[in-house]
């Protein structure tokens, strides 16, 4: 029987128009490739609310505000994977990687060349879309 895991990710773009990404640590399921941060929703718990909590452990920022972007649904020989994933378009503080992990701020058309998890390929295409990536402003 296969596990559903439910989990909130965040996109979250500074003001050079750059998406931070984490890097899975080794010991991880698909370690060694790139991710948008996140983490598990715990069970009564909403997806922004997991969201806060996740950003908060993972990388030391305060979400100030999120919408809801897009989800994706992915199945791996042991479990199914519901991708619940949020713009965070303001935060505090500055990143870090808190649990120890190597964190990097990537421009969006570069997103395509890092090595991600088949499932984020979506969530690409949803980033490329936003209007504040996508305007030229002068």
């Amino acid at each position: 029987m296969k596990k559903d895991i439910h989990v909130a990710v965040a996109i979250i773009i500074n003001s050079e128009r750059e998406v931070l990404i984490a890097l899975r640590q080794a010991h991880q399921h698909l370690g060694g490739l790139w991710e948008f941060p996140g983490g598990k929703v715990e069970i009564g718990e909403a997806g922004s609310e997991a969201l806060r909590r996740e950003v908060k452990e993972e990388l030391g920022l305060v979400v100030v505000n999120a919408v809801p972007l897009i989800k994706v649904s992915h199945d791996f020989n042991d479990k199914s994977v519901l991708l619940d994933v949020w713009h965070v378009s303001e935060y505090t503080d500055e990143a870090y990687g808190a649990e120890g992990q190597t964190l990097r701020w990537c421009a969006v058309g570069d997103l395509e060349s890092v090595d991600f998890p088949i499932a984020n390929k979506t969530i690409i295409n949803a980033i490329k879309a936003l209007p504040s990536i996508c305007d030229i402003q002068g």
